[in-house]
């Protein structure tokens, strides 16, 4: 990618890049059915969810899930996930945002908390791969949150991408907490797991497209 400018996006995935929003409802909902719970919809799913994953389980349920409970949930949700997924896509304008990005001399990279072993092919099937100095997934358990990770993604990223002038583009309040952890900044986009009134709690920005997140990125990392 030659060389950067400085300015660095560290991007989510799930929700942000990639459009999953109907995946992720079909698996909760699988989820849920495993235990007897009522579907979820897509409205009060974004208006609940969190991390750690059992806690948003515990405000569906009036208290945390049980281990046994919490595996099965949790098996049952990738599952179906995976089956899911393949009628997802890219969210609107992210080729072109990318592609700019990296034309501008700035560099990228991705941290989710998606499966490593499953995001890395996903990332690289939509032929997006070459836009990003490195692409992490999560390779311990599921269901918390990233701020370590965060420190550990930026720690291999260092001579590259200055924490103080990295900007962390996610859809969850957990994509700001992990960027302060990390001493990055955060923009956070309101098309993915969570709405504007989950969102504007975290302190940081707030939008409604991916285009405006960059737009942000480019103006806190200056």
């Amino acid at each position: 990618m030659g060389m950067h400018s400085g300015a660095h996006i560290v991007w989510d995935w799930n929700g942000t890049l990639f459009h999953d929003n109907d995946a992720i409802i079909g698996a909760t909902n699988a989820a849920f059915a495993e235990l007897g719970l009522a579907p979820i919809t897509l409205e009060r799913y974004r208006a609940l969810y969190c991390v750690p994953v059992p806690k948003f389980y515990e405000r569906l349920m009036g208290r945390l899930p049980t281990e046994a409970e919490w595996d099965i949930m949790d098996g049952t949700f990738h599952r179906h996930y995976t089956e899911h997924r393949v009628r997802c896509g890219l969210a609107e304008g992210a080729v072109e945002l990318l592609t700019g990005w990296t034309t501008a001399g700035h560099s990228q990279s991705i941290l989710s908390m998606y499966g490593h072993d499953d995001l890395v092919p996903l990332v690289r099937g939509f032929g997006i791969e070459a836009h990003f100095l490195r692409v992490d997934g999560r390779t311990g358990p599921s269901g918390g949150s990233k701020a370590e990770d965060m420190v550990r993604h930026l720690g291999a990223l260092a001579g590259v991408a200055d924490p103080a002038r990295t900007v962390v583009i996610g859809d969850a309040a957990d994509d700001a907490l992990a960027a302060r952890h990390a001493g990055a900044k955060a923009v956070l986009y309101t098309g993915g797991s969570h709405g504007r009134a989950s969102l504007e709690g975290a302190g940081v920005p707030v939008v409604d497209t991916l285009h405006e997140a960059v737009e942000e990125a480019q103006r806190l990392a200056a």
